[in-house]
């Protein structure tokens, strides 16, 4: 059964005494109305998830114009209401709330990928500017996990992969575990069913003796407590299935031989009965060595504070002491929620910028990555990594990843510092830039104006941010060869045009080209063709369109680009296994820009000069020329002996240069029936080398799986497929 507005009403009101109980149940009327008639896949009226989101808002404590964005989330997206509409009944704050958790749905993108990264970054975003955006995102997140098996198996898998990966995390980093638990489990659940559902069954199984276990202890650190004075409240505390579950695969065990399934939460008053608690636990029971951890002196990076011990409880087996105040408490279950105070004026919490100042650096790696796939991976890995808290020499604290050296700590300073970074002073010792660092550490930079970032960077530096940014500026040093390259394959494009086209061309028309395919110079879009991103034959048909008349009709195109032979005569050839509608037999070619093979969704354009140029049909060249020459655009297929036929397609593989390397890189290609045709090796920085392969592919997913195999390989830095195909 669906919690009420009414009940959301009353909930608020018993931690928010001054709420405007009928702005709140305005929020919930102008709701119903905007989602009349819709239905969720459980074929429920779609009002119970926005009620549902606002109830799990309110039971950690949100404060109103969250509890209000939370009942007006979806009128934005799902409906004709305007964010200004929003703006016009409830005001500023919380149009700004509805509108930062809105997705950017109704834009274009060319993938996936890059449509989540662009969502997550308009969110982040948002998040920076008020926080309580994340929070509201979160409980509709939650809501939606609750509800999933409504939603086809691929989705499901789909949304449980996004929810672990980015917003479990999101919600430790935010400090709260109510969210955090239950995300982690419900994601198990749709990931690993089976191993889910045995967990689930294994703790039923054991729960009455493993309670029985707990109370007697409670009862026992009950009675000690009163005998020292110590008021407190003492809870018993159960795992959840996710940590179980990762416990037995990252330690190898079976759910028997994990000892600490649930263990007792100690509640009071104040820091100094914490201490005090602490005394009576270790007073009762032996201490495990090095299983004590003090947050309460050192918190951690979302603000959690409280005393971690582990004992020889009463049965013999280790127990889990958590003691901390009530404060730390309500911090703990519901995070920055339990912080987020409007002052007069507007003010929020002073403390909350510390809080997420992780926040900037995601924000910062979107900015440095050029890619939406590399920005989803960089902050999958920066949202689940640990932490290290080191020191400037001026004493102030720096949270950056565990395992990060001199390197990180530099560009996390500022990024000409990074770039100039030659090593550090630790303690005031000197240390090399492939130093880890430890909690602790006082950290000073040292800089030299001639020094500058290595490839060799990357494999020493933790944080995602850092190596952003050193990837930046190598593919900014790269510019100018790009540059080279590029001239030199326009050139060889232009030469295939007739001399009365080629005269026609005069230099300030590349300016115009240039601008028109949104480039700042011609330089940028030399750059841009050398890297392969924009094709040649891009370039040249922008400049045939602007200085040459073309041909009336495609079958006069055709007759010039193969003179001699009639139309109908062109159509038969078959220089690719391809079928071509309505032009067959065309000249054709595999385009350099997205490298089609046999397995891909495939079309033509008929380039001035070249012939068929056959792309991916989500290639963007294609997808940019189909807007303006939807004409020159024809539907192909790969003809039956495709599959027989091999397609030379280039490989380079960065790696660390050691013996032994080309033996076991060669070793998976022949693992997988691939043949390599030509191979070539260079050094290109101190201890790094570049292989490039040229290998023999029928389809495109045997190329796609040689790639993600070569990746897995320890000593592989990066594997890119090479535009252009032989």
């Amino acid at each position: 059964m669906s919690t009420s507005i009414d009940e959301i009403v009353q909930r608020v009101s018993g931690y928010w005494p001054g709420v405007d109980r009928e702005n709140l149940v305005h929020a919930y009327d102008y709701a119903f109305r905007a989602h009349a008639g819709q239905e969720r896949l459980s074929h429920e009226p779609y009002i119970i998830h926005p009620l549902e989101v606002s109830s799990i808002l309110s039971q950690i404590e949100s404060d109103p114009p969250a509890i209000t964005a939370g009942l007006l989330h979806d009128v934005i997206e799902d409906s004709e209401i305007t964010v200004d509409d929003v703006r016009g009944e409830f005001g500023n704050t919380v149009a700004s709330l509805v509108d930062g958790v809105t997705k950017l749905g109704r834009l274009d993108f060319y993938t996936k990928q890059e449509e989540q990264a662009r969502n997550l970054r308009k969110m982040f975003l948002a998040m920076a500017e008020d926080i309580r955006v994340i929070v509201i995102k979160l409980g509709d997140r939650l809501h939606n996990m609750r509800t999933l098996d409504y939603m086809p198996r691929d989705k499901q898998q789909l949304k449980a992969e996004e929810t672990l990966n980015i917003f479990a995390p999101l919600s430790h980093r935010l400090g709260i575990w109510r969210f955090k638990w239950e995300l982690e489990d419900l994601s198990l659940k749709f990931l690993e069913p089976e191993a889910y559902s045995e967990v689930a069954r294994l703790v039923g199984v054991t729960r009455e003796e493993r309670e029985r276990d707990i109370e007697t202890a409670r009862l026992m650190l009950v009675a000690k407590l009163e005998e020292a004075g110590v008021k407190a409240e003492v809870r018993g505390r159960a795992k959840h299935i996710y940590s179980i579950r990762q416990k037995m695969v990252q330690q190898g065990l079976n759910f028997d031989q994990i000892r600490d399934l649930a263990g007792l939460r100690v509640i009071v008053s104040d820091i100094g009965d914490c201490y005090a608690a602490l005394g009576v636990v270790h007073g009762l029971w032996m201490p495990l060595t090095g299983e004590f951890s003090d947050y309460i002196a050192k918190p951690k990076a979302n603000q959690y504070q409280s005393l971690h011990t582990k004992v020889l409880g009463p049965s013999g087996q280790p127990l889990e002491v958590q003691i901390r105040t009530r404060e730390m408490h309500r911090t703990a279950e519901y995070g920055v929620a339990a912080h987020w105070r409007y002052k007069e004026g507007g003010q929020s919490d002073p403390g909350l910028d510390e809080r997420i100042g992780w926040l900037r650096q995601l924000l910062e790696l979107e900015t440095d990555l050029s890619e939406g796939h590399e920005f989803i991976e960089a902050l999958k890995i920066d949202l689940v990594t640990q932490e290290v808290f080191v020191w400037t020499p001026a004493g102030d604290v720096m949270e950056l990843p565990a395992g990060s050296g001199p390197i990180d700590f530099a560009y996390r300073i500022h990024t000409e510092v990074g770039n100039h970074c030659i090593g550090a002073k630790v303690n005031g010792k000197l240390v090399p830039l492939t130093y880890k660092f430890k909690t602790g550490d006082i950290v000073e930079i040292l800089t030299s104006p001639t020094a500058k970032p290595s490839r060799d960077w990357l494999n020493v530096i933790e944080s995602s941010s850092a190596k952003a940014k050193v990837r930046k500026y190598l593919r900014e040093r790269a510019r100018e060869e790009n540059i080279e390259a590029g001239h030199r394959e326009l050139e060889r494009h232009l030469e295939r045009l007739r001399a009365d086209q080629r005269a026609a061309i005069k230099p300030d028309h590349l300016e115009s080209v240039a601008r028109h395919l949104n480039y700042t110079d011609v330089n940028s879009l030399l750059a841009a063709i050398g890297y392969g991103v924009v094709e040649p034959d891009t370039v040249v048909d922008h400049l045939l369109a602007a200085t040459y008349k073309p041909p009336s009709t495609l079958a006069e195109e055709l007759e010039r680009l193969l003179p001699g032979i009639s139309a109908s005569r062109a159509t038969r050839a078959k220089p690719l296994s391809i079928a071509a509608a309505g032009v067959n037999g065309v000249h054709s070619r595999l385009s350099k820009c997205c490298n089609p093979l046999p397995g891909d969704v495939i079309v033509g354009y008929i380039t001035r000069g070249g012939g068929l140029a056959v792309h991916r049909a989500d290639c963007k060249n294609v997808l940019y020329r189909a807007r303006g020459e939807p004409e020159r655009v024809v539907a192909l297929t790969w003809g039956e002996e495709s599959q027989e036929t091999t397609y030379q397609t280039e490989l380079e593989i960065v790696a660390l240069d050691r013996v032994g390397l080309i033996a076991h890189v060669t070793a998976v290609v022949a693992e997988m029936g691939i043949n390599i045709s030509e191979a070539a090796i260079d050094t290109i920085e101190q201890n790094l080398a570049r292989l490039r392969f040229m290998v023999d592919i029928h389809r495109r997913e045997d190329l796609q799986h040689l790639v993600d195999r070569l990746s897995q390989l320890i000593d592989v830095m990066s594997v890119r497929v090479l535009p252009g195909a032989r």
